[in-house]
């Protein structure tokens, strides 16, 4: 059985009104992530993510691009005390 770890992300840049919360969802539902996504006040979006290294790798990855209008400039990992979500979803 493969080890379950959690991740927490902020992603800073053109990160909101570009359908970038949709698009992680549907990317880390994909992976079989567990967690969620949000907009937070300063412009940036927050991501917690749980699942093994390589799917937290592949979101990591995907989270540094997003979706097509999204600009990146930053994303920052650091680790999240495991949570018992019961799939990936977006928070308002």
């Amino acid at each position: 059985m493969r080890a379950i770890e959690c991740a927490r992300f902020r992603i800073h840049g053109r990160v909101q009104g570009v359908f970038y919360r949709a698009s992680a969802e549907a990317r880390a539902r994909e992976l079989g992530l567990r967690g969620w996504v949000r907009n937070d006040d300063d412009g940036s979006v927050q991501v917690v993510a749980c699942g093994t290294a390589a799917q937290l790798q592949a979101i990591a990855e995907w989270l540094a691009i997003g979706p097509p209008d999204a600009r990146v400039e930053s994303v920052q990992r650091t680790a999240e005390p495991p949570g018992h979500y019961a799939n990936f979803s977006v928070r308002r």
